[in-house]
């Protein structure tokens, strides 16, 4: 059954599942759920407050906040007055940023949480439309253009009283084809632009996901990925709305380090039925696991990896998992589950049945892994402009290594260069139209007409479409690696094999700009080149623990070359033959990092320019070079 608009998609939801919860959000010692009905009486008064305030139809409204009930409220409360949200990440600290995408979108009101208030402050001087600051928190000392969100309450319940047909008829009058959100993009070349989605984008988009994948009114998800993100946005807020399931929040904490740290509490306590991650995540979850191997001693780790080893071989692809001799191995595999497997899911709360991978490229290695523990992490694709979801693995339909099987109701083509269609298992750009797909940008005619051509979505993606009816995307166009005679490859996956099967490489990129060879620029482990240079006696202060540590690097890359353990994966022209090693990591601080965790790759090759261009020359291209030596030694000082 189709909702057209999103505020009607959450009134048939509380009419189905009224005492259902909702929201689960810890405060205090503990959870506390608020219900579907609750909601809709917490929204209610809100938006009954924003229209008090002189909120119109069309009006834009920014939310910067931590995920939490009051999100959604907001969110909603927007929507009720047939107004725009404006999303914004609280992963921006670039003033300059976060005043570009405020000024842009003509944002009258800023609804902001205490932490992120500061922000705002510092800049709204310099925001010509802004005419009130809505703060989610009880905070003292409030300016005289602050208000609370409490307060906004109160005002909308006294306003419903004598106006509540006017406020029905307000969202009622709401049409599918009105811009819901204005989400803007990275900016990682540009400016951002901002992505117009309707309620019809939406809520189209989520009943595809729905067709997809089965989600039970019983489950429950905690959200860890950012609300704003466009894939926690619609598969996860709305998603589980539309099917009477629960979201939870992560308990917010003083700081953005503090935050992340609840994570495995909020794990155990919530115990999610599923995960929504992206590959940041899946390592870092992948790391603790491993340590906490480590810690309980040799022999259970060795264990670990046997069992590991048996269910690679036994799970395959997964569409193929367990068939011709291998179904022999059913029984011992059994057998590592329930004394080593089920007890690694204990720590995720004991009944998560799979991860749903999104954001970026999710190496097949990392997918094989979650696998054979027993909570696969189905890779899935998307993009904010298509609201995202495209595709995904699921639980009755996937093969791993594969982005999934297209959602119901889009149409998905893949092109060549002059956009002329390409048959199976052709690469080329993947090219999507349906109801999920964007409206354009806001006040950007021009880019718009680059990215929809007849009501196709250009994605920018590289990819192909198996005979089983599969994607596989290959990367970003921007991002290929061009070889000197023109022949194109994407990194990012050699890029995610080598940072998950090295433990010496903490990031690499490579790069190829019509060059004879490819380089790539390293930022190395540092706690574990130090503990390796610490078993061997070795010291980055002298020659020999520099080049030590060098040729270390080197024989990580050389495993995908011929006689190495990965050989074959790759074609060897795209494996590094030179490398240059930095002392900096990639961060959202040095905006090496987009707010999704994607290198920005325009940003650190202009920043690494001269670094790169050395590489290239005989010197450079000795992985024994001054400069690389320089950047060594000083890993032991930089830890003192």
């Amino acid at each position: 059954m189709s909702f057209n608009t999103l505020p009607r998609l959450f009134e048939e939801s509380v009419k189905k599942y009224p005492e259902n919860i909702l929201i689960w959000e810890k405060t205090g010692q503990q959870y506390q759920g608020t219900t579907y009905k609750n909601m809709k009486g917490l929204i209610y008064n809100f938006a009954a407050g924003l229209m008090k305030l002189g909120l119109k139809p069309g009006d834009r409204a920014a939310l910067l906040s931590e995920g939490n009930r009051y999100w959604v409220i907001s969110e909603l409360g927007i929507l009720y007055c047939g107004a725009i949200n404006v999303p914004v990440s609280v992963k921006i600290d670039e003033l300059s940023d976060l005043k570009f995408r405020l000024v842009h979108s003509e944002c009258k009101i800023v609804i902001v949480s205490g932490t992120q208030l500061l922000k705002v402050r510092k800049i709204k001087n310099d925001l010509p439309d802004l005419e009130k600051i809505i703060v989610l928190d009880s905070l003292q000392d409030l300016n005289e253009d602050e208000i609370t969100a409490d307060s906004v309450s109160e005002s909308g319940c006294e306003y419903l009283k004598g106006h509540l047909k006017e406020f029905e008829e307000r969202w009622h009058s709401t049409k599918d084809s009105d811009c819901a959100n204005i989400c803007y993009t990275s900016g990682t070349t540009a400016d951002p632009k901002g992505i117009m989605l309707s309620h019809r984008n939406y809520t189209a988009n989520v009943e595809q996901s729905s067709k997809l994948l089965d989600i039970s009114e019983k489950y429950v998800s905690l959200l860890i990925l950012p609300w704003d993100h466009a894939f926690a946005h619609t598969a996860g807020i709305y998603l589980l709305m539309y099917n009477g399931a629960a979201m939870a929040a992560v308990q917010t904490g003083k700081s953005a380090l503090e935050t992340l740290k609840n994570i495995p509490q909020n794990i155990k306590e919530i115990r999610p039925s599923f995960l929504f991650s992206v590959p940041s995540l899946a390592k870092n979850f992948r790391k603790n696991i491993e340590k906490g191997l480590r810690e309980k001693g040799p022999k259970i780790e060795k264990l670990f990896q046997k069992a590991l080893k048996l269910a690679y071989a036994y799970n395959k692809e997964g569409w193929n998992r367990g068939k011709g001799f291998q179904k022999l191995k059913k029984p011992l595999y059994a057998i590592y589950d329930k004394i080593i497997f089920s007890k690694v899911r204990e720590s995720f709360g004991g009944r998560l049945e799979f991860f749903i991978g999104g954001g970026a490229l999710l190496d097949i290695e990392l997918q094989r892994f979650f696998y054979a523990i027993g909570i696969p992490m189905y890779q899935g694709y998307g993009l904010s402009e298509a609201a995202p979801v495209i595709s995904s693995n699921v639980p009755h339909k996937h093969k791993l290594g594969s982005s999934g099987i297209i959602v119901p109701n889009l149409e998905l083509k893949i092109c060549d260069a002059k956009g002329n269609e390409l048959p199976v298992m052709q690469k080329g750009e993947i090219v999507v139209k349906g109801e999920n797909v964007m409206t354009g940008y806001w006040k950007n005619e021009s880019a718009t007409k680059e990215t929809i051509k007849d009501g196709w979505l250009f994605t920018g993606d590289l990819g192909y479409m198996d005979e089983d009816g599969f994607l596989f995307v290959l990367g970003r166009n921007k991002s290929l690696l061009i070889s000197g005679d023109g022949e194109k490859y994407s990194p990012e996956g050699i890029e995610e094999a080598i940072t998950d099967q090295s433990k010496y490489i903490d990031q690499i990129m490579l790069y190829n700009n019509q060059s004879p060879y490819t380089i790539a620029l390293v930022v190395p482990n540092k706690e574990s080149v130090l503990r390796w240079m610490k078993e061997n006696n070795l010291s980055g202060s002298n020659i020999e623990g520099q080049k030590s540590v060098l040729k270390l690097i080197e024989s990580e890359i050389n495993e995908y070359l011929e006689g190495g353990k990965y050989a074959g994966l790759f074609p060897n022209r795209w494996i590094p033959s030179a490398f240059a090693v930095l002392g900096e990591g990639f961060t959202e601080q040095n905006h090496f990092l987009n707010s999704t965790m994607k290198m920005v790759r325009g940003k650190i090759t202009e920043y690494y320019k001269e670094r790169i261009d050395f590489t290239f020359t005989p010197e450079g291209k000795d992985i024994y070079n001054h400069q690389n030596l320089n950047i060594i030694s000083s890993l032991e000082k930089t830890n003192e």
